[in-house]
Formats: structure tokens, sequence, C-alpha cells
């Protein structure tokens, strides 16, 4: 009888011990899978052209703009500064203050003018930056902390700026909204200029316990022939491209070990395609030309 018994209670401890190890395996899935890789994605398939370090002071690259032919501005999340980086110098060739320190996320620029957004939807207009007698304004928009917006983009033709949220949009978990700031009149319209959906087939492969994590844009780009817009994504590095009327074609994960975490793209008129990454703990900053082969 003691030995049925003890055969018993060892089975309820196997029984027990089993279930446990099922219940912390799903709990730890579940909290945690935010972590994991997205192995059943597209990964990007690309060549790398050239690849740039980054001085120190540009380990935290949050967006890049294309200028000339050999020179890209970027800008980093703490300093109102843009730096001019010089492609063929492979440095730092001018630094120009334009505010105060903040988180800077995004950056635009054409001609004497550039644009730069931070986190809480700042927009700051630098006319004439390069020069000493710049006029520098700023506007609010109706972002907040809680959208955390690092995507800019500068759209000629109809004179105005893309902006999109990384985190919530500001009605809504489902859709991000990309948002026009009209450039002759200083404001930003109210109702996006078209959507992208959390729940898209496109991002299946990509999907997390909170919608608004499938897609967390860092920064968007239109290419000058085709008119894709190319939107990337830092926190889990990924690309997405959508046609020129705003839908989702295709998403693709990029390499950590190439892009560790990449928060600026842009391109040359010619359609070459740059992007910037931050330095991951000891890592630096890197700005990658690369072809993709899609």
């Amino acid at each position: 009888m003691t030995t049925k018994n003890a055969t018993l209670n060892m089975a309820k401890v196997k029984f027990w011990t089993i279930t446990a190890i099922v219940l912390g395996m799903g709990f730890l899935f579940m909290n945690f899978r935010d972590w994991l890789p997205y192995d059943s994605a597209n990964k990007a398939v690309y060549e790398i052209s050239e690849r740039w370090e980054l001085p120190a002071e540009l380990r935290e690259v949050s967006g890049i703009s294309w200028i000339s032919e050999h020179q890209i501005a970027a800008i980093q999340d703490e300093d109102g500064i843009i730096y001019i980086y010089d492609l063929e110098q492979k440095k730092v060739v001018k630094e120009i203050e334009f505010g105060n320190a903040g988180d800077y996320e995004g950056l635009a620029v054409k001609g004497n003018n550039a644009y730069a957004l931070e986190s809480d939807g700042t927009i700051t207009i630098i006319e004439n930056f390069q020069h000493k007698d710049r006029k520098v304004t700023e506007y609010k928009t109706r972002f907040n902390e809680k959208n955390n917006m690092e995507s800019l983009w500068l759209d000629l033709s109809a004179n105005q700026l893309l902006m999109i949220p990384k985190d919530r949009d500001i009605d809504a978990d489902n859709t991000k909204g990309v948002y026009a700031f009209s450039l002759s009149e200083f404001t930003m319209g109210y109702n996006p200029v078209m959507q992208l959906d959390m729940d898209d087939e496109v991002l299946k492969h990509f999907r997390e316990k909170k919608i608004y994590k499938n897609f967390r844009p860092s920064d968007i780009a239109i290419h000058p022939q085709t008119k894709e817009i190319y939107m990337l994504e830092g926190a889990k590095p990924k690309l997405l491209i959508l046609d020129k009327n705003g839908v989702a074609k295709n998403g693709y994960s990029l390499s950590k070990k190439v892009f560790p975490q990449p928060e600026g793209i842009t391109f040359s008129p010619d359609g070459d395609l740059y992007i910037s990454s931050e330095g991951k703990k000891d890592g630096v900053g890197t700005i990658t030309k690369l072809k993709l082969l899609l």
C-alpha cells in the first residue's frame, strides 16, 4: 500500500512538474516573444557597395538626408546639430548648430533649407541652414511623446513634410497614418494622406503581442524613380516597401550584424540607397550604401 501511494505521489509530481514547465514556457513566449527573431520572415538580399564608419559624435545617428554627390547630412538624437558628412573624405566637414539639446530623430534637407523632427512631433525649420544668418522656427504638431515620432521625408512635389508615428497613432493602435505638414501653411493636416494597416498580410511574420509594434517606423524615404515608399524600422531591423499609393508590397527583415539599429534612410537622385545605423554597445554608427536584390 505504501509503495502504491509513493508511486501515485511520484506520478502527481511528474504531472505537475510537466504542467508547470509547459505553462512557464507559454508565459515566457507570450511575454518575451518581442525578443525572438523573425525566422519565417523574408530576409532582405542586397549587395553592399560601400560602408562608412562614423565618428563618435554620430554613434547614435538618428536621421540622414542626401545633400550632394559626396555629402550626406546627419543628425543624432541628443543635440540640435546638423553634421555634414563627406563620403569621399570619410569625415564630418561641418557642424551646424540650430537648437538646444533635445530628442532629434528625423532630418530632411533640400537646397538652403533643413527640417528636423523631434520625438514629441515638434518640427524645426532651419532656413539658410549652412549660413550664419540662418533662421530657425519651431512648429508644434498634434503629436506628442506617446506617438514617438522618428520618420521625416520632404515631399517636394506637394511642398510638404511627411511623418508617421513609430508607436501609437493619434486615435488608433491598429493603423498608422502618414501625415502631411504643409510648408505653405505651416500646419499639419487633420487626416492622414495614407494609412498602414498593422494587421496587413505583408506584416504577418512580424506580428507582436501589441499590434502597434508589428511595425515601428524609424524613417521614411521615397524612391526618386519608382516613387515607392520605403519605411525602415530600427527596433527590430526591417524594411517595408509600399507602392506609390501607400499599399504595402513587401516586408523584409534586416541583418542585425550589418544594421544593429537602422534609424535613417535616404536616396540619391539616381536612386542609390543609403541606410544609417546606430552603434550598439561598443560599436560605431555607420552609413551603408547598398543595392537591394529583391
